[in-house]
């Protein structure tokens, strides 16, 4: 049961939809380190999001049509046993990205792009047959570029683009299982970074500026949980902090000229995670899951105008010797959201799909 129903676990884990400020997309998955034996695994995954808010009549009202992109996301891990006792695993993945798009009525021209990549080497020590710990380094490479209107600044159109930035932090984690009935609890921690972008800036036709502009990633801290509830069935899920609210844009000319923001996220991020896996025979296991992200009120940032999700995502695990193949589909709700200038954003959704190969050797 072990096998099979973890991997069902950790794909609608890589396949979570971002709503924590349009950016955290994938979470921690580290799940690979608890696989048995030798083990690597490819993912896949596509993101279709649709949000759209309707202008207030002093902007002449009207819709803002969906102005959030669609998106894929790779990934890649390996885990290896160097002994009976120490593995060691490298992680490649997507863990922020940011697609922003206005096209129709005043914010046409607004929008936004961050790409990112990590790498991480984590180790896992078997401490005793119940306790593990883990720790390791990641590195993640980003860069952004931004675009604004002069209907949101008042005067010339806006835009900045940064050279990609590598900054570097860390991942210790322990957890403890008792396997003859698939129970595994572990926490995991993750170091916040802050990108020092190299960044030019022009106001067109006014003035341009080449600075340097930091960026704050959040630190984390995720509990997650499985157990078997009955033979063959599998509760899992997890709790998630982000510290989000370190988080904003503030290029020197930018701020200079408008003393604001571009954007920025004002509070913290909890999200919750429960499911359930069943295991019908030895090869095919199904599972399904909900997601919440609690909503905090306030301002909406215009490049991530939501707050709050309600998701939900089933899909099963096929194993054949010595392969995994798992998929699923995730929906979610995607919470109301009114930004600076009255545009209410309501009813919005977002659909994903994620595949998961896996291979033991």
């Amino acid at each position: 049961m072990k096998n099979v129903m973890t991997a069902g676990a950790a794909l609608l884990l890589s396949t979570s939809i971002a709503s924590a400020g349009g950016i955290d997309r994938s979470g921690n998955a580290y799940s690979v380190l608890f696989e048995d034996g030798n083990y690597a695994q490819l993912s896949f995954s596509t993101v279709n999001p649709d949000v759209s808010g309707d202008y207030p009549v002093g902007l002449g009202g009207g819709s803002t049509d969906n102005m959030a992109e669609s998106y894929l996301s790779f990934g890649a891990a390996v885990k290896y046993g160097v002994t009976d006792q120490l593995d060691l695993a490298l992680f490649i993945n997507q863990p922020f990205g940011a697609n922003a798009d206005y096209t129709a009525g005043p914010y046409t021209g607004l929008n936004a792009e961050w790409k990112s990549t990590q790498v991480a080497a984590i180790a896992k020590y078997q401490a005793s047959n119940a306790v593990s710990v883990y720790g390791g380094l990641r590195a993640v490479q980003s860069e952004a570029t931004i675009g604004i209107p002069a209907a949101l600044t008042g005067a010339v159109p806006y835009t900045a683009e940064t050279e990609a930035d590598t900054q570097f932090g860390y991942v210790v984690g322990a957890a403890y299982e008792m396997p003859e009935i698939a129970l595994r609890v572990s926490l995991t921690y993750e170091s916040g970074m802050t990108h020092e972008f190299e960044t030019s800036e022009a106001f067109v036709g006014a003035s341009e500026l080449d600075s340097t502009t930091d960026i704050e990633l959040p630190q984390t801290v995720a509990l997650d949980f499985q157990t078997g509830i009955a033979a063959d069935t599998l509760l899992f899920g997890s709790v998630r902090w982000a510290e989000w609210s370190v988080w904003e844009v503030r290029p020197a000319l930018y701020e200079g000229a408008t003393n604001d923001r571009v954007t920025g996220i004002d509070d913290d991020v909890f999200t919750y995670k429960l499911g359930l896996g069943r295991r019908l025979n030895d090869e095919l296991s199904v599972f399904g899951r909900v997601t919440f992200e609690e909503s905090n009120g306030g301002e909406a940032s215009r490049l991530a105008p939501t707050d709050g999700s309600t998701s939900f995502g089933f899909g099963g695990s096929y194993a054949i010797d010595q392969i995994k193949i798992t998929s699923g589909i995730e929906y979610a709700l995607l919470g109301d959201a009114t930004d600076g200038s009255g545009v209410e954003f309501e009813d919005n959704t977002a659909i994903a799909f994620g595949l998961t190969v896996g291979y033991s050797f």
